[in-house]
Parts: C-alpha cells; sequence; structure tokens
C-alpha cells in the first residue's frame, strides 16, 4: 500500500522559512516525478513544485518562484519543500503527490497524495 506521509508544517511569522517533509512507502520512489500542492480554506488546489525522479527538472507555481525550493532524497525516499520568504497567502495544507507521469502542474495527474501538513504564517 502506497503511503504519502508529510511532516515539517507549522505556525511561523511573515519573513521566517520551513522545511516540509514528505516520506513515501510503498512505492519505487525513485521512479517518480513528486509534486507539491497547497489549498487554502475556500480556494482550490493549487500547484506549488514538481521535480522529476532523477531531481534534474523542476518547475514551480509562480507565486512562489524564487521563494520555494524542491528536493528529493532518492536514498531516503523523501522529497522536500523549502519554504523561504514567507507571507501570510502562504497560508494552506500542502499536500505531497505522486505520479508516473513526467513532471506536470496538473493535479488530476497526481495518483497518490498525502493528508497534509498545515502551514500557518502570520503577519
Amino acid at each position: 500500500q502506497v503511503q504519502l506521509v508529510e511532516s515539517g508544517g507549522g505556525l511561523v511569522q511573515a519573513g521566517e522559512s520551513l522545511r516540509l517533509s514528505c516520506a513515501a512507502s510503498g512505492l519505487t520512489f525513485s521512479t517518480y516525478t513528486m509534486g507539491w500542492f497547497r489549498q487554502a480554506p475556500g480556494k482550490k488546489r493549487e500547484f506549488v513544485a514538481t521535480i522529476s525522479w532523477s531531481g534534474r527538472i523542476t518547475d514551480y507555481g509562480d507565486s512562489v518562484k524564487g521563494r520555494f525550493t524542491i528536493s528529493r532524497d532518492n536514498a531516503k525516499d523523501t522529497v522536500y519543500l523549502q519554504l523561504s520568504s514567507l507571507m501570510p497567502e502562504d497560508t494552506a495544507v500542502y499536500f505531497c503527490a505522486g505520479t508516473s507521469v513526467a513532471t506536470t502542474k496538473n493535479p488530476s495527474l497526481y495518483y497518490y497524495w498525502g493528508q497534509g501538513t498545515q502551514v500557518t504564517v502570520s503577519s
């Protein structure tokens, strides 16, 4: 059974940083594209970042480019999201997801999802 478990969320002040982790099990992690998405109350799920199976290709949503960094450690079956220069509008539940499709921003193409971790940024 595939499991994706996010951790690292919390309450921070604007301008601070967080690192989210997503530990995978039950799949050949090194062959999967991984992505991060977020959803704020009353809003649609938003693409944040994606990384290819090798880690060589990454892509970011416009609202986080230059502030967030996605990375992965295939030896640990873990994908990370470094959040820097956080703003109150980054407040959301952050989800990691996996797909065998090449790097994509489309959430409907991801078929494994974690339960999410809450990130709250106060002003």
